[in-house]
């Protein structure tokens, strides 16, 4: 399984980009996906995740800006960030997953990362 993600650039303060992931591969089955992101010296966190049928769970400190959404068609989901921020400054990464409840099991299978950089 290959997650490819693209999207990520240099956007202003108060800016918009949207990132997408793409899962290939023999016998993919892409059910839970989440994104994550990371800044250097700090731990990985996930953002937001999305089940195949679209129950979506978006974490507190991106509510109202992000949204997740997937193409079931196209084995892709997106990441629409919206009024973005400085410290939203990170590499951000897919991940295919699991999801037991509300807890989401990372699994194996990352996308290589695309780097988000929000300054004027």
């Amino acid at each position: 399984v290959q997650l490819q993600a693209s999207g990520g650039g240099l956007v202003q303060p108060g800016g918009s980009l949207t990132l997408s992931c793409a899962a290939s591969g023999s016998a993919v089955s892409v059910d839970v996906m989440g994104w994550y992101r990371q800044v250097p010296g700090r731990q990985r966190e996930l953002i937001a995740t999305i089940s195949r049928d679209g129950n979506l769970d978006m974490k507190d400190f991106v509510k109202g800006r992000f949204t997740m959404s997937r193409d079931n068609a196209k084995n892709t989901v997106y990441l629409q960030m919206n009024r973005l921020k400085p410290e939203d400054t990170a590499v951000y990464y897919c991940n295919l997953g699991s999801k037991v409840g509300t807890y989401y099991y990372p699994g194996r299978y990352w996308g290589q990362g695309t780097q988000v950089t929000v300054s004027s």
